[in-house]
């Protein structure tokens, strides 16, 4: 069976710098920071007060649903449908002419957090009796996929990835091989994440994973940089509408990209630290490149995960360098969570339409606040300012906790498919096909 080809048509972020691609986009590329002083609790008492927080967000101004509705959606959710919304209108897809051919999958770390929080307090405040009888669909991780599906009469596959900061991106992958293998022609999926609540915060701060550097919150997201503390929490979520080539010609749409690989794997070392050697993250690249059809020199910009914190960077850093060998030195690579913070599972759904942009605009975002970067993370690090370079291929990378690994590939669209055979044939740069490597 020939394997189809699959399409970005329409492309979406909630982020806290904004809810337009094209306005976030720029601040993004420009350097500037969406992290703030924490407003929507008091959280005076914490040790952390600063994160991604999304602002002037009205459900109702994206997504035609009432009041009521809405209040019967978790904030999660909520991120979900609107980026949903936003991605579809782009699009231009009518689901009515095949409903069971389209679906959605979503991915989230945690889920309806918000939700449980507050049913947590209304059960000890005033009883059993009081907790909503809303509250178990609301905090479920695949209401947000469902929600779509309901909300546009997707009848084909729904489901939810749940590989905690991996989500969005494995979610994507999962969809991309839906169409690829032709049990659908169109799929909406991405990421939604909405943990910047009390017990989220507190939690990470527990952990000991976030950045303490509250005086100055635009500069506490550093990644790679030698003087990075933890990551910044944030959230949002991030949405593609993914079709079939031929189905998306067909229709006149208009192509943003080609998603051409995807990639999975797990270090199976630690439940919240990564494989120090990087092995498992450099397994995930080289599944997605081989799914892809290309050599690590075809790749012009890879999005890292790098969310600031000591071990991970590093281990990153040294997946890459084992992944590209010489290529390493040449490829760029930045890290957004230098503006946004980390959104965990929709962080990948957002740097995925990040890759989309740098294909379609010729432009790299830098990495907020790397100022000296630690030389264990020896790297072609875009930094200070965007770099301006053509963007063929593009590489995003998520790692999770429990040692999930997630890669996506996207590329500008090919004029015919590439032929594995060929592909390595036409330089000497093979891709490695052991596990051990």
């Amino acid at each position: 069976m020939s394997l189809r080809r699959v399409v970005v048509t329409g492309a979406s972020v909630i982020t806290p710098l904004g809810h337009d691609v094209g306005g976030v986009w720029r601040a993004v590329c420009s350097g500037q920071s969406g992290i703030r002083p924490i407003e929507r609790f008091d959280s005076s008492e914490f040790d952390v007060r600063i994160g991604g927080e999304i602002r002037d967000f009205d459900t109702s101004d994206h997504v035609n649903l009432s009041s009521r509705e809405i209040r019967r959606i978790d904030r999660f959710g909520r991120f979900a449908l609107a980026a949903a919304a936003k991605a579809i209108d782009q699009a231009g897809v009518d689901f009515g002419v095949c409903p069971e051919r389209c679906g959605s999958i979503v991915g989230s770390g945690i889920g309806g957090l918000d939700e449980i929080e507050a049913q947590h307090a209304l059960l000890f405040d005033r009883g059993p009796r009081r907790v909503s009888a809303l509250m178990m669909p609301k905090l479920i991780i695949n209401a947000a996929a469902g929600l779509i599906a309901v909300h546009w009469g997707l009848k084909g596959p729904g489901s939810a990835v749940a590989t905690a900061c991996a989500s969005g991106t494995g979610a994507i992958g999962e969809a991309f091989h839906k169409i690829r293998m032709g049990m659908c022609d169109v799929m909406v999926t991405g990421g939604s994440e909405a943990a910047l609540t009390p017990i989220g915060l507190a939690g990470f701060t527990r952990m000991k994973a976030l950045s303490r550097r509250c005086v100055d919150p635009a500069s506490a997201s550093r990644p790679f940089d030698r003087e990075r503390d933890g990551f910044v929490l944030s959230e949002g979520a991030g949405m593609l509408v993914l079709e079939e080539l031929e189905f998306a010609r067909a229709r006149g749409a208009e192509i943003l990209a080609e998603v051409l690989g995807f990639g999975l794997s797990a270090d199976a070392t630690h439940m919240a630290a990564p494989d120090p050697q990087g092995h498992g993250a450099s397994r995930s690249m080289q599944c997605a490149l081989r799914d892809a059809c290309l050599n690590p020199d075809d790749v012009d910009y890879i999005s890292a995960h790098a969310t600031a914190t000591v071990l991970g960077d590093r281990a990153e850093s040294a997946a890459i360098c084992r992944t590209f060998g010489a290529h390493a030195s040449r490829v760029a690579v930045s890290s957004t969570k230098g503006q946004l913070g980390h959104l965990l599972g929709a962080s990948g759904a957002v740097e995925s339409v990040f890759c989309v942009q740098a294909i379609r605009t010729g432009l790299v975002p830098p990495t907020g606040n790397l100022e000296n970067p630690d030389p264990e993370c020896d790297l072609n690090h875009v930094q200070g300012e965007a770099r301006e370079m053509p963007v063929r291929v593009a590489v995003n990378n998520s790692f999770g906790f429990g040692g999930h690994n997630a890669t996506v590939i996207f590329g500008r669209l090919r004029g015919s498919a590439v032929p594995c055979s060929s592909a390595r044939e036409e330089t000497g740069n093979r891709l490695p096909r052991t596990s051990a490597s």
